[in-house]
């Protein structure tokens, strides 16, 4: 899809302000104007499996060998010794130590997929799942490593994966943004996770951020609904008027356009937030107590109440950039972690797939990198950033449910056989979306960009 399409920001750009996202800047408004509705559903380039995604981002490197990735010989071999030619990004000759995992691993659910006692919950829903155990990114840092599986770029900032879907496909709710990110907290790289970059405004990510108003500012200040009809009305006369004698003020028409779509939001919004009609079964599915306004089970909630409203692309993020995955110091506080993530996110599968949902919504997975099967002392408690392979999963729309993807070595140090990069993990996403990752493009400085950049390969062993 070429950058050619017409474009009208007001929606999309009062709510980005409104939850707390990017403010529009008077330099993006003349391309936000350029187009009459970036925002409206357009067609994809063959028939999708996929309406929707779910990203399911842990950050901070969760760990392969002690979570989706068994490895007997890593067992039997604690404290052994072996050589690697890099640690953390240094080359040299290394000699270190292997750590044995600290969760026991044992198959589960039909198809016999072994996971952890890490993850109990997710792991009763493997049959759902399709695990990929080799993974592999291109950078041992966080920052850049979690740009790479948002943007698919480690070095410069790019569209956000879910804003290349906003773009790619539209909105299947006007009163709603394409794209959400729920956070409780700032991830490494910050808004560039999910930032449009180069691509119109109208695409960026709405930041929500759970507690009790997760959308500040979004109920009415009249009195009644009708009250604030005719006070909209009578200041859409006046700004027609105001307009009229500065008609190549683009700046001024997004902005006018913005209030006169805040009514329909202002109905929308709060609803989606509103828990108190979901059941008590519900709640608990989701390991929520009712009245709570914060925890991943909300976040989880709310995610579900997004998607079938009709956005697009719905980020969780369950930390930020600190006191998360990254156990340098101790691997087990990989404990609370997981159980922060593990039944909200059980839950959400089990309740996409009894309402229907998971037929046409693709439920992702994944961290940045995982961690050294080995580190550089003897009886080391924590394990250090590892990028050669580490572990995601799929579920839903056109995914082979059940099933693993690829493999690591013994010891969990390189991937084995059927790698999964970064690219080949985007390319597969966009086409369960109907997408074709290499015409899904947009013109920007002379050159035709994509989310998949030159490389990428969509890995049909993934898919159903």
């Amino acid at each position: 899809m070429k950058s050619d399409c017409k474009f009208d920001p007001t929606r999309r750009g009062f709510l980005r302000s409104l939850m707390g996202g990017s403010m529009l800047m008077p330099g993006m408004i003349s391309q936000l104007l350029a187009e009459d509705d970036p925002l409206s559903a357009k067609l994809s380039h063959y028939a999708p499996k996929a309406k929707r995604v779910i990203f399911l981002y842990m950050s901070g490197g969760v760990s392969h060998v002690d979570s989706w990735d068994p490895k007997p010989k890593l067992f039997a071999d604690g404290d052994k010794t072996v050589s690697v030619n890099e640690f953390q990004g240094r080359k040299g000759d290394f000699k270190m130590f292997l750590k044995r995992p600290q969760w026991e691993f044992s198959p589960h659910g039909k198809c016999g997929t072994e996971v952890s006692s890490l993850f109990p919950h997710m792991a009763g829903q493997v049959d759902d799942l399709c695990v990929i155990r080799s993974m592999k990114s291109d950078h041992t840092n966080h920052y850049e490593a979690t740009l790479g599986i948002h943007t698919g770029s480690f070095t410069f900032a790019r569209p956000s994966i879910g804003s290349w879907v906003s773009y790619g496909l539209g909105s299947m709710n006007k009163n709603l943004p394409s794209f959400v990110v729920i956070a409780p907290q700032t991830p490494y790289a910050g808004g560039q996770v999910w930032a449009s970059d180069f691509l119109p405004g109208a695409h960026q990510g709405t930041l929500v951020v759970p507690g009790p108003e997760p959308v500040a500012n979004i109920q009415r200040r009249a009195a009644t609904n009708r009250l604030q009809e005719m006070e909209l009305g009578m200041m859409s006369r006046m700004n027609d008027r105001h307009l009229a004698a500065r008609s190549n003020d683009p700046l001024l028409a997004a902005r006018m356009k913005s209030f006169e779509t805040a009514f329909g939001m202002q109905m929308e919004v709060p609803d989606v937030f509103d828990l108190s009609k979901e059941s008590d079964a519900t709640h608990s599915l989701y390991g929520m107590t009712r009245g709570q306004t914060s925890g991943f089970g909300w976040q989880c909630l709310v995610a579900r109440r997004l998607a079938e409203r009709g956005v697009r692309f719905v980020e969780l993020i369950d930390v930020g950039s600190s006191n998360n995955w990254d156990a340098h110091g101790d691997m087990l506080t990989h404990t609370p972690l997981a159980k922060n993530v593990d039944q909200p996110i059980a839950g959400l599968l089990q309740d996409l797939k009894q309402r229907g949902m998971l037929e046409d919504t693709l439920v992702v997975w994944s961290t940045e990198f995982g961690r050294t099967p080995f580190n550089s002392g003897a009886g080391a408690a924590g394990r250090e950033h590892h990028h050669w392979v580490f572990s995601s999963w799929l579920a839903g729309a056109g995914v082979k449910a059940g099933s693993v993807y690829g493999a690591s070595d013994d010891y969990g140090i390189n991937v084995a056989s059927d790698p999964v990069h970064m690219h080949d993990f985007h390319a597969t996403i966009l086409h369960l979306l109907g997408l074709n990752h290499e015409k899904l493009t947009f013109r920007h400085t002379g050159r035709d960009y994509r989310l998949t950049d030159v490389a990428g390969n969509v890995v049909d062993g993934l898919l159903a």
